[in-house]
């Protein structure tokens, strides 16, 4: 039976993704010693939607994925499925969200080893003002450490509004969730206060963290220190709503990856303030993990994968890539929703995320990621790697076998690499077309 992703609303960016690497094909296909299992878990905060596991509150997460942890899976990143920024009304499905579950799965050479699971913890900060600010960002950086170094260690956040805008709505505070006192984040002396105006009644940061009991804290999870980094794209727009972004995804990265740092969580400010111009560039932070111990230099993989929902299931993504990827080392770390949305021919939601994935440097590529000059970034998404159509994705249906209620998404597939030649994936020219047998 076949099925099919037509050609998209807007003829220039109608591929169903994009792919930027540090590396050329050879290099990303390398045999590593760590392999991953991933295991994509979608869920709802509506009643209203049979197919998909509900939840009314993200604060009932740690307890819905518990099955999961006692199997060594944790939680890697935490994102909104559709967002409605920018938009009058929140769209349908604004509160179908995605957690991905990893575990390394040793291969038969590695040495075994001992982890200690840790407990999913999910704390809700509210935020000063009605629009995230890149100094309430930063004093939330500095929250984040300051919880780092009692011990635990930051995962993601993901921001809830009441009404949708954002992407979802608010929940009232639910046992299990920590909702400290409402005073402003504290921030290091000579930072710029937080505004003044107190917090908004309908904005809020739900973060989540990984902690472990007294004496069981894995060496590499001790003493981690999050910072930011730059994150500047270029848009376009039909009237408010962003329709199309582009970034320099590498070069934006590459500094911090060099460093061993992992690219943890992100910030986009999506919203454009009453009254002023709409602007045709957009800027954020992203947030990196320094971990205590010393770290190689990473490599990275960049996907702009468009995602389809049908009715209320996720269709088609990043999945059959993400599960190949797997295969060779590389872990995800991050998932930046955006607020593009387009239709196929059949009326599904199409919505575009950016997926970050990182791998240890291995041999001659560490000399290569150590040549940096001074201010300068070496790694570019125009001559190390580009930026070019991702091969055809099938389709990414449940499969049997989930755990807690939760339908499993992103089983068997082939080879979602299949596409990709020296410095990138080749140029489909035409429609993006997905087809499954």
């Amino acid at each position: 039976m076949g099925c099919g992703l037509r050609k998209l609303e807007d003829p220039e960016d109608s591929s169903p993704g994009k792919i930027y690497s540090t590396l050329k094909r050879p290099q990303v296909e390398t045999k590593t010693d760590t392999v991953y299992e991933y295991v994509l878990l979608d869920f709802s905060l509506e009643g209203s939607r049979p197919t998909v596991q509900y939840l009314s509150s993200l604060c009932e997460l740690p307890q819905a994925l518990l099955p999961y942890y006692t199997q060594g899976y944790v939680l890697a990143a935490l994102h909104p499925i559709i967002l409605s920024v920018g938009r009058t009304r929140a769209l349908p499905l604004s509160l179908l969200y995605r957690a991905i579950m990893t575990r390394p799965r040793p291969s038969k050479h590695a040495m075994p080893m001992c982890h200690s699971v840790p407990v999913l913890r999910v704390e809700e900060w509210p935020l000063p003002g009605d629009v995230l600010t890149g100094d309430t960002v930063r004093a939330l950086i500095d929250r984040v450490n300051s919880s780092a170094r009692g011990g635990v260690r930051f995962v993601c956040s993901v921001i809830q509004q009441a009404g949708g805008g954002s992407g979802s709505r608010m929940s009232s505070p639910t046992r299990g969730c920590r909702s400290p006192p409402r005073s402003p984040p504290r921030t290091p002396p000579g930072e710029r206060d937080l505004e003044n105006g107190g917090y908004s009644p309908d904005l809020r940061l739900m973060v989540l963290f990984h902690s472990w009991a007294a004496g069981c804290t894995p060496l590499d999870a001790q003493g981690c220190c999050y910072h930011q980094g730059a994150l500047s794209m270029r848009v376009s727009r039909k009237g408010q709503v962003v329709s199309a972004l582009e970034a320099d995804w590498l070069e934006l990265t590459a500094a911090y990856y060099r460093k061993g740092w992992s690219l943890v969580d992100s910030f986009v400010y999506w919203d454009t303030p009453k009254g002023e111009p709409v602007p045709r560039s957009l800027e954020g932070l992203f947030i990196y993990e320094e971990r205590s111990m010393t770290a190689p230099a990473n490599d990275t993989i960049v996907v702009e994968q468009w995602t389809v929902i049908e009715g209320s299931s996720v269709k088609t993504d990043y999945g059959p890539l993400l599960h190949t990827l797997a295969e060779f080392g590389w872990l995800l770390t991050c998932v930046l929703p955006t607020p593009i949305i387009r239709h196929d021919s059949d009326g599904n939601l199409a919505t575009k995320q950016v997926v970050f994935l990182q791998r240890p440097v291995k041999g001659p590529s560490v000399q290569h990621q150590n040549q940096a000059a001074s201010g300068h970034s070496e790694v570019s998404s125009r001559s190390v790697s580009r930026g070019v159509s991702s091969p055809q994705m099938e389709e990414l249906s449940p499969c049997s076998g989930g755990i807690g209620g939760f339908p499993v998404f992103g089983g068997g597939y082939s080879s979602a690499l299949s596409h990709l030649e020296e410095g990138g994936f080749e140029q489909d020219d035409g429609a993006a077309e997905v087809t499954c047998m």
